[in-house]
């Protein structure tokens, strides 16, 4: 992981974000300022848009335990979403300071995980969406399922938190 997203990461203890209620303990955290490339017609962060942090947070979160791309496709083998749910509450707008939290909830060792994330705003504490992911263990040369690898079983169960 490179020295700019490590940097961009912080504890949730620190700082302004000492008051948020985290849905869940010791979060792994991304940094999002929104810009306005992020605007939609409606003049709020685009839905889309919240689905692309998402992902970036679930990929640092993936790539600050040790597995990254070139980890998965050493291996063959990748955490894909099986379904998504995302319940938008409130808006972001223009100028924003957030953070995207995600936390590992579940994983059963052989083919399954759940990842949740909450996305909350700096400048009053509001949780602005919580989203949840069911993921399954693929193979990625043939697209079908396959038992997670050891190196996913030890790293990703070894930051699971109970949801």
């Amino acid at each position: 992981m490179d020295s700019n997203s490590s940097a961009s990461q912080q504890a949730a203890s620190e700082g302004a974000w000492d008051c948020v209620e985290w849905d869940y303990p010791t979060p792994f955290l991304l940094d999002v300022s929104v810009e306005e490339k992020d605007i939609d017609g409606l003049q709020h962060v685009n839905n889309a848009v919240y689905v692309s942090w998402c992902q970036e947070a679930g990929w640092g979160h993936s790539k600050a335990l040790g597995i990254g791309l070139k980890d998965y496709q050493a291996l063959d083998r990748a955490m894909a979403i099986r379904r998504s749910e995302f319940d938008y509450l409130q808006a972001a707008y223009l100028g924003d300071s957030l953070k995207v939290a995600t936390w590992l909830t579940g994983n059963d060792n052989k083919l399954s995980m759940e990842r949740r994330f909450q996305l909350v705003r700096a400048s009053d504490g509001a949780t602005l969406l919580r989203a949840r992911w069911d993921l399954v263990c693929i193979q990625i040369s043939s697209g079908r399922p396959k038992r997670m690898p050891t190196s996913f079983k030890e790293v990703y169960g070894s930051v699971v938190v109970e949801a």
